[in-house]
């Protein structure tokens, strides 16, 4: 019987090839993006779960209290490691990494910056599992000026060759002592991609204990990341309240009221910390239940489609029924024949749909920025999840059109004189009309989506990106010793207009630095401000605009030693609303004493994710890391190959590394552009799905009317008028669905945009393009085969009964 069942299923997807390409097209589209959706929310949920302790190893989190705000980060000192490992029985071992640093490695004629190096515990492979290709982990990053290399990185510098033992030699850079000459102790694995953070480099800690001792004694100094594996039962409510405890007993009172420590579990490093100060790629959940709820709304649409034609073609199986139920089959084998189909069909189209995402898995991987392979389709928990819901579809979509056609009278359809139901038609519309407000919805959320990214990528942010190329010395002493000279070089060139050094730029890492600041009351309060250490030409050369006061200026020479520049939110901070106010106040940071000179109207130096943070800007060229050149954009490749000639005779050691500032700061939005194509893709695909069912409706519908049309033809009706008439029953559907579709997207729009400080708002506008875009969508998919079904000769329509 089962045999049967596929014979005839088979041979009504033969027989009506235009209604099957739909389903199973629409089908195929719809579990091709639900494979690609599942893999992707899988790789997300994936991050660090390969470590072997995953489920014992936390980290710390730190909070700093003040007046006005508190700050969580990972970032945090050095103490808390020995405390930990001292103190509390729960914890078996600590493992800490510097802040991440660049480091210009030479090994013989061979010279790279790395960006992703990290100053790292010995103990850290007995916590973290990342395998050693080549070395003992027990003592590979014991001795100082030992290094460890990821096995790409062993590859730049010494190829095929067996790098243990060489030596590579690190320049100087940022304060850390790791100019010196390493020793390659061990060669790992790269880290997996769904690592929270990643590295290249990893230096033993001790070469960073020989250059400065006392750091790791004091609480203060703020530079590391301290992960700690737990031993089996941990409790970590009973564990905080000892470390609470601690805290209290162990530091000075003033900063125990201001530091505190929380921990988190690795396993929610990635998704669900919310700290600053992160020492990698953080993602977002709001993203995943985004696209969870897209991958849904596909297979939802694509069910419908299903459930659509397969009821609208009821007629045509009508006496086929009849006949079997007179020849006695009875209503239970008709179901399983209808379901049967239906699982055929499904299972047909997934495996299209297998197939499709084995072709475009190459560029799944450029667009969503993840490495999928071949094992990541064919991975068992993935294939159980992806075949268990080609059944729940195919039972799904199958079951209502199994039990409307099974549930025919014989003797009724045999006679000729069976109906549809007005029940089965009213649920055919109510179909429409809900897959058409997933797609109106979509297409509203799409436009939402575009206009907040091009609205970050093209705000004022209140200096100027234009035409600025950042050069990457990186704190190198030789540098900064003729800082000076080297400026002066830059500013002969007749395309470039105007030079500035500083430790950060807009977009970039910038530390914070506990500043005290006389308020109106004339007590000084200790504030942590956002630092950026610059020279004298960095205000007037970004545009920055003055509120108050003045930037820093040649004519003063107390500017050096004893003047600082803040911004608007800094004044604010301090309680001065008129940032005149603050003028000539105070202050006090990091060793330097004098007085607030100017303030700077707030600008955003970081991505428009976040409000501008108060901020101060020291005079400091020597701390400097990167020099700006404004330049001409006529002919940018010649200009930017005369300042390399004139960097390389200036500073033959390092290699010249640069980039525009505006490239560099819209890396920021790498994640939200990604998130952008992504949402854009599955959109359209599930609006070409929802438009493929409505065709085969318009189809089906046309049919049913043959004899109709070929009448109306007959007594004169033109091809406009009947075009219209097949057309408007659907469109009347679109128009419902723009109604329902307009509040539901405008309230999960308006939470979405709630992740930005900076957000646009929704226009009704947005409401109506979407509208009008859905109904255009629809009318041309309608009146195509419209107008077919009214061209057709009605000779042809009326010639058979």
């Amino acid at each position: 019987m089962f045999k049967n069942y596929i014979k005839i299923a088979w041979r009504n997807l033969i027989k009506n090839k235009v209604y099957s390409f739909i389903n199973i097209g629409g089908l195929a589209i719809g579990m091709a993006c639900f494979l690609i959706i599942t893999m992707f929310i899988r790789h997300e949920l994936s991050y660090d779960l390969y470590h072997d302790n995953a489920n014992n190893i936390y980290r710390a989190v730190h909070h700093f209290k003040n007046k006005n705000s508190e700050v969580s980060q990972i970032w945090g000192s050095a103490p808390i490691g020995e405390a930990l490992r001292s103190n509390f029985s729960e914890v078996q071992e600590t493992v800490q990494f510097s802040g991440r640093c660049d480091i210009l490695l030479t090994h013989e004629n061979i010279s790279f910056q790395e960006s992703n190096c990290f100053y790292v515990d010995a103990s850290v492979l007995d916590v973290f599992s990342w395998p050693l290709i080549s070395g003992n982990p027990k003592t590979a990053l014991e001795a100082p000026y030992s290094v460890v290399l990821t096995e790409s990185t062993a590859k730049k510098y010494f190829g095929n060759q067996d790098p243990i033992g060489k030596t590579i030699e690190g320049g100087r850079t940022g304060g850390r002592a790791n100019e010196g000459v390493y020793t390659v102790t061990g060669v790992m694995k790269d880290v997996p991609s769904n690592s929270h953070f990643s590295f290249d480099v990893l230096m033993s800690m001790s070469s960073f204990r020989q250059s400065n001792e006392n750091i790791f004694e004091f609480w203060g100094y703020v530079d590391f990341y301290t992960y700690f594996l737990v031993k089996d039962g941990f409790n970590l409510p009973s564990f905080q309240s000892k470390v609470d405890q601690y805290l209290k007993e162990n530091l000075p009172e003033d900063e125990a009221e201001t530091y505190s420590l929380s921990f988190e579990p690795l396993k929610k490093a990635y998704l669900y910390s919310d700290a600053d100060r992160q020492p990698g790629i953080t993602g977002n959940l709001s993203n995943i239940y985004v696209f969870m709820v897209i991958g849904l709304f596909i297979l939802v649409i694509a069910c419908i489609n299903f459930m659509n034609l397969a009821t609208a073609r009821s007629l045509e199986r009508a006496k086929e029924v009849g006949i079997r139920k007179v020849i006695g089959a009875d209503k239970k084998g008709l179901i399983y024949q209808f379901l049967g189909e239906s699982l055929v069909m499904v299972f047909l189209a997934s495996i299209i749909g297998l197939i499709v995402v084995i072709i475009a898995l190459k560029g799944m991987q450029e667009l969503t920025g993840k490495d999928f392979e071949l094992r990541h389709v064919f991975d068992g928990f993935t294939m159980i999840i992806y075949f268990a819901t080609v059944l729940c579809t195919g039972f799904l979509a199958g079951m209502y059109p199994a039990f409307i056609l099974s549930g025919f009278k014989p003797a009724s359809v045999l006679k000729g004189i069976f109906r549809t139901s007005p029940k089965g038609a009213v649920l055919r519309k109510g179909l429409v009309i809900f897959q058409f407000s997933l797609s109106i919805a979509l297409i509203a959320s799409t436009v939402i989506v575009y206009s907040q990214l091009e609205y970050m990528l093209n705000k004022s942010l209140g200096f100027n990106r234009e035409h600025m190329l950042t050069v990457d010395f990186n704190y190198d002493a030789q540098v900064l010793n003729k800082l000076d000279v080297i400026k002066s070089a830059f500013l002969s060139n007749a395309n470039v207009s105007s030079v500035s050094a500083s430790r950060s730029v807009p977009g970039s890492y910038f530390p914070g630095a506990g500043t005290e600041i006389e308020i109106p009351e004339g007590d000084m309060v200790h504030q942590t401000l956002s630092l950026f250490e610059v020279d004298v030409d960095f205000i007037p050369h970004f545009g920055i605009d003055m509120a108050a006061g003045r930037p820093y200026s040649r004519d003063f020479p107390a500017d050096t030693a004893s003047s600082m520049v803040i911004n608007e939110a800094a004044a604010k901070l301090y309680g001065y609303k008129n940032p005149n106010q603050i003028i000539g106040k105070r202050f006090s940071q990091w060793g330097k004493e004098g007085r607030v000179v100017g303030v700077v109207k707030d600008f955003n130096y970081l991505s428009l994710h976040q409000n501008v943070e108060p901020m101060a800007l020291r005079f400091e060229p020597l701390s400097s890391r990167y020099l700006t050149l404004k330049i001409q954009s006529e002919n940018l490749p010649n200009t930017i190959a005369e300042i390399e000639n004139q960097w390389k005779s200036m500073v033959p050691h390092r290699p010249f590394l640069y980039n525009f500032l505006n490239d560099s700061f819209n890396k920021q939005y790498v994640a939200d552009i990604r998130f952008k194509k992504l949402f854009t893709l599955f959109s359209s695909l599930a609006i070409l799905i929802a438009c493929l069912g409505l065709l085969g409706l318009a189809t089906y519908s046309a049919v049913q009317r043959t004899k109709e049309i070929g009448v109306r033809k007959v007594l004169g009706a033109e091809v406009s008028s009947i075009v219209k008439l097949l057309s408007i029953d659907f469109i009347k559907l679109v128009v419902v669905a723009i109604v329902v579709a307009t509040p539901f997207s405008w309230y999960a729009m308006q939470k979405w945009l709630e992740g930005y400080a900076y957000q646009i708002p929704i226009n009704w506008w947005v409401f109506c393009l979407s509208g009008f875009m859905a109904v255009v969508i629809a009318l041309l998919t309608v009146s195509f085969q419209a107008f077919r079904a009214a061209s057709v000769n009605p000779v042809k329509s009326l010639r058979a009964e």
